[in-house]
């Protein structure tokens, strides 16, 4: 989720307790929402009785919070990658890459970026358009934006750009948006800030549409990892061989920020040749059949951007080359 971090429950135990619902539009939120509709108003020039209006439509979801306690990050490799790595999910890609060849393709050279991580993206978050969520976006970023407090600060940061993407020639009022219990939008699974910086109106009909217009959707998709950096033609991550005496460390991100001879020397031996200068880093997943250890690169670092997640980009990764190589047998 485009742009979207899973986040872990550091206070589900306060969203739960008694009453916690019952903190809609109470006393204390109402002076937050105030002060929301007051900054829109200083900074973007917005009516704050307009902001206000809208705010009183939304609806607090206990059901967004409860989801916010349970990303499936926090779940170990060997159970996270059967619910992205399926063969239906696969053969929807290879079936999606060649029904809309030429847009990824163009799409791909355009942006630069390689067309199976393009169709990974869509199929590893809404399974090329079936599932793109089923929340009011208004309600969802108001639940968590003004009654979750551990990312309160984050999330009113997107509900005020819902607010401002009126201005974007979108396809649909900002209160009939629909998406994810986080705010998430369309096949990509935009959040309101990536769609504000990212999304582009790739049919060329006046408007972006990231839930119809499959030229918008991929066109977007792309344009997101050209933004944060992608390197046409690099590498994502390759197995590395642990050594008996290796040096356990675990890096605080995914950011590429050890050479690949410092990974060597501390024990973790690429199976393919690279620039010894090469910037890499490390990740550690748990697989079934034990520790996997795999040196990552600036690709991977970008995928993440995504979402924050080392099983995340792993899993798009994989399912790329899964279908690629489906795409490939399955010849023009």
């Amino acid at each position: 989720m485009p742009a979207l971090s899973r986040v872990f429950g550091l206070l589900a135990s306060f969203a739960l307790a008694p009453g916690f619902a019952s903190a809609a539009h109470s006393p204390s939120t109402a002076d937050a929402e105030q002060a929301f509709a007051d900054e829109l108003a200083r900074d973007n020039g917005l009516d704050p009785k307009a902001v206000l209006d809208t705010l009183a439509t939304a609806q607090f979801q206990q059901s967004i919070v409860d989801a916010m306690t349970k990303p499936a990050e926090a779940k170990p490799w060997k159970a996270y990658r059967p619910i992205f790595i399926t063969d239906k999910r696969r053969n929807d890609g290879v079936a999606f890459w060649r029904d809309n060849r030429e847009l990824i393709d163009r799409a791909a050279k355009e942006f630069q970026v390689a067309p199976e991580i393009i169709v990974a993206i869509i199929g590893v978050e809404t399974s090329y358009g079936r599932i793109t969520g089923k929340y009011r976006v208004l309600d969802a970023l108001y639940t968590l934006a003004f009654h979750y407090p551990p990312r309160e600060k984050y999330f009113r940061g997107e509900l005020k750009q819902l607010f401002l993407l009126q201005d974007k020639h979108l396809a649909f009022p900002i209160d009939e948006l629909k998406g994810s219990y986080a705010g998430a939008m369309g096949w990509g699974q935009f959040m309101p800030t990536s769609i504000a910086k990212f999304a582009v109106d790739y049919d060329g009909d006046g408007r972006i549409d990231l839930w119809n217009s499959t030229p918008d959707v991929v066109g977007s998709v792309a344009n997101y990892f050209r933004g944060y950096g992608w390197e046409e033609g690099g590498l994502i991550a390759t197995r590395a061989q642990p050594a008996e005496n290796r040096r356990e460390i675990a890096p605080g991100s995914v950011e590429p920020v050890y050479p690949v001879e410092q990974l060597v020397s501390w024990g973790y031996a690429p199976l393919m040749h690279l620039e010894p200068q090469r910037p890499a880093n490390l990740v550690k997943l748990d697989a079934d059949l034990g520790p996997e250890y795999w040196m990552t690169f600036q690709n991977f670092y970008v995928i993440t951007r995504y979402n924050k997640s080392s099983l995340y980009a792993m899993a798009v990764m994989q399912l790329a080359e899964s279908i690629a190589a489906g795409v490939a047998e399955a010849g023009p």
